[in-house]
């Protein structure tokens, strides 16, 4: 009988021990994730900063952020780069950052982070090879994260990713993607445009051949960032690590069309999304374009596969066709390697409603700079579209006085917005950092931002092997 106590007494002991462990890591999560929006309580973990995206989003002070950065990574051009970024901020005469950025170099950065535990959110901006990993072990780890795209770049990439928002969700923690196109004005406006019955109507089915929304971006290997040309590290130019146009710079076209197309709808992607064609192809690049680029004399061993007859193919170029919820769609992402004189990367869009079509367009004839206009459809009457002009321009004019309208023909409207009252690319990382400490705050990420970012790299990563099993003879 006293063994018999003494054994219950052991297990009793055993089971409120680990009891407490269990609470005691319960707490130490929680401590991780309670934010209450007071200043320096988000504590920042920049890990592997190999893309100078990492810095953008510390481009501006934010109260709620700690000014003491941990910093995570191995030794080299990309962290000195990094760091310099930062140093420059904290070192200029308008608006000035102080922070204070506390470095670990070892090659074992990762685990050093996981074992040290410090901070509350990860920011993820570099190699998108390794990213999804990063993604996934920090999420287990209790930490919030912060990711620059891709979050995924193949179809492991994509299961993984898909584990770690289960995981997210289980720790109490929010995965977040950084998707700085929502704030750039016409993309805004545009979500406006097309979401007015009265003006647009509804969104057209479109044929695979015809599709209801088109979108194209090109972006240019060459180019500068804060008035300093960008060089670029050499696994940007291997597909396999920075991953495909298609995976990379095409996640925007696909969030703005899952966020202007069907907003705050939830976008299952087995049954909401259908891939129906997808096809790549190469950028040429010589010798002395990657240098120029990289600052490197020879093609590293590890982009040696991709060189034929000294010029590197860089598969950087992809178009995908693809419905979701009926409506048909197609994506192109180009890269080239430099700019045209005067010009830079250059986007344009195309969606047709049953009242009318919302263009967004840039190139020479616009001199590069991005305009927005409404096309009326030949069904609509034309007094009625110069009305519905006419109310939504108004209604706009009460968040964006600046806006206005004008007749460029009898069925055309531009939607104007003067180049002064536009903010820069580089902005938009303080804004999509904003909405995200809110969310911290908070705890109302809505379903759909979880939903539909599965879905956009289910149709990406899911168009790339497409596109790479139709090469194969």
């Amino acid at each position: 009988m006293k063994i018999l106590i003494y054994s219950l007494l052991i297990m009793l002991g055993i089971l409120l021990l680990f009891s407490c462990d269990m609470q005691k890591g319960k707490k130490e999560i929680q401590s991780k994730t309670l934010f209450t929006g007071k200043d320096g309580e988000i504590e920042l973990v920049v890990l592997n900063p190999g893309h100078f995206h990492a810095s953008l989003l510390q481009k501006f002070p934010q109260k709620q952020v700690n000014d003491t950065v941990l910093v995570y990574a191995p030794q080299g051009n990309e962290l000195d780069q990094y760091l310099a970024s930062i140093e420059g901020y904290n070192d200029r005469s308008e608006n000035p950052t102080v922070w204070n950025e506390v470095v670990y170099s070892g090659s074992d950065y990762l685990e050093k982070m996981l074992e040290e535990k410090k901070g509350n959110v990860v920011i993820l901006a570099g190699n998108n090879l390794k990213k999804t990993d990063y993604i996934y072990q920090a999420i287990n780890a209790g930490y919030n994260v912060l990711s620059d795209k891709p979050m995924a770049i193949n179809t492991e990439n994509f299961e993984l990713l898909r584990s770690a928002y289960d995981s997210a969700r289980t720790q109490d923690v929010y995965l977040y993607d950084v998707m700085t196109e929502r704030y750039e004005i016409l993309n805004t406006l545009t979500r406006e445009l097309v979401n007015n019955k009265e003006l647009f109507g509804e969104l057209q089915d479109g044929t695979p051949e015809n599709p209801s929304i088109v979108m194209e971006n090109v972006h240019h290997f060459y180019k500068e960032v804060s008035g300093n040309v960008l060089v670029r590290p050499a696994w940007f130019y291997d597909v396999e690590q920075q991953g495909e146009g298609m995976v990379d710079v095409a996640t925007h076209l696909v969030d703005l069309i899952n966020w202007q197309c069907f907003p705050d709808s939830v976008i299952d992607y087995e049954r909401d999304v259908n891939i129906i064609s997808a096809s790549h192809w190469p950028t040429k690049l010589t010798l002395s374009d990657f240098t120029r680029s990289t600052k490197l004399e020879v093609f590293p061993d590890f982009l040696t596969k991709y060189v034929n007859n000294s010029v590197l193919d860089v598969y950087s170029n992809g178009r995908i066709n693809y419905q979701v919820k009926g409506k048909n769609i197609a994506v192109t992402a180009l890269w080239n390697y430099e700019a045209p004189k005067g010009g830079g990367d250059t986007y344009s869009a195309t969606i047709k409603g049953t009242k009318a079509t919302v263009e967004i367009v840039q190139n020479k004839a616009e001199n590069y700079i991005k305009q927005l206009y409404v096309q009326k459809d030949k069904s609509t009457d034309e007094k009625e579209f110069e009305s519905a002009i006419t109310k939504i321009v108004t209604q706009l004019q009460e968040t964006y006085p600046y806006v206005s309208s004008k007749r460029i023909s009898g069925s055309r409207y531009q939607i104007v917005v003067p180049v002064e009252s536009r903010k820069g690319h580089e902005d938009y990382f303080g804004y999509v950092a904003q909405k995200y400490f809110g969310f911290l705050v908070n705890r109302n990420m809505p379903e759909w931002e979880i939903s539909n970012t599965i879905a956009k790299y289910y149709i990406t990563t899911t168009a790339l092997e497409m596109a790479r099993n139709s090469s194969i003879p």
